[in-house]
């Protein structure tokens, strides 16, 4: 997958397209990804004790991961990840448009 926790992206496609955030968490089994104040759902809520009221709370829900691409951190523009290895072995992410790791 190549998003990960803590990412800067911005939403390609659906309701919030346009939008920017970060992403809270990663679901790979599900290629699902959660956004920080973007898809905002109702959840219900039951009383907890007697004589409290039900609430409905908004949650970010989880969307696809296909409909985000991560934000350039030195353009501030969306751009594609691609995926380099130095000469120690180790693996890092690099933006297509800049070159520079993510």
């Amino acid at each position: 997958m190549h998003i990960k926790k803590g990412d800067q992206i911005q939403i390609i496609s659906g309701k919030d397209k346009g939008k920017k955030g970060k992403v809270l968490k990663v679901l790979p089994a599900l290629e699902k990804v959660v956004v920080e104040g973007l898809n905002i759902g109702k959840k219900h809520l039951r009383p907890r004790r007697q004589g409290e009221k039900g609430q409905r709370i908004e949650v970010p829900a989880p969307m696809r991961a296909c409909k985000v691409m991560i934000v350039d951190p030195r353009t501030g523009q969306i751009t594609r990840v691609g995926h380099k290895t130095l000469a120690d072995g180790k693996k890092i992410r690099i933006s297509k448009k800049t070159g520079e790791e993510i």
